[in-house]
């Protein structure tokens, strides 16, 4: 995933350190009960569409630009899921980040999901008994996400 600029910015004058980064993901489901993954191009997982906000974006405005660059779908957030930290992961270039996780279920509008820019290798939609082999948290986000009256989940 190709880092913003304002983080290449911030990585010029912190090197490697850890960066405390705000993220969003999304549990994208169409009228059939399918979530939408892609599978990374960066580490080949399959995983729900996710990305960082830009400087001042809303979490769930910057999901729906963040779903449309990557999978060409339109989606409407319709309630947070969780809100959590993840991390920290260290990149193969040695950055170290830990992301402030925001995660929505969202439901389809329209478009047709295929892959949309150079961050995923492939993009589908998954029914519940098909989902492939997912990141870390991944399924339990989409558990959460799917489950009638779940209230917002986040560690005390």
């Amino acid at each position: 995933m190709p880092a913003p600029d304002y983080i290449l910015r911030l990585r010029e004058k912190i090197g490697n350190d850890p960066l405390w980064v705000p993220g969003v993901r999304g549990v994208v489901v169409d009228g059939r009960g399918r979530v939408l993954l892609a599978r990374r191009a960066d580490n080949g997982q399959w995983a729900l569409i996710s990305g960082m906000l830009e400087p001042g974006e809303h979490p769930a405005r910057g999901l729906v630009r963040e779903i449309f660059e990557e999978t060409a779908v339109v989606a409407e957030p319709e309630q947070v899921v969780s809100v959590g930290a993840v991390g920290p992961f260290t990149y193969p270039n040695g950055d170290v980040c830990e992301f402030l996780d925001v995660v929505f279920r969202c439901r389809y509008i329209s478009g047709t999901a295929r892959v949309n820019d150079d961050e995923s290798l492939a993009v589908g939609w998954f029914g519940l008994d098909e989902l492939p082999e997912l990141m870390p948290g991944h399924l339990t986000a989409i558990r959460r996400a799917l489950a009638p009256g779940e209230a917002t989940h986040f560690e005390p």
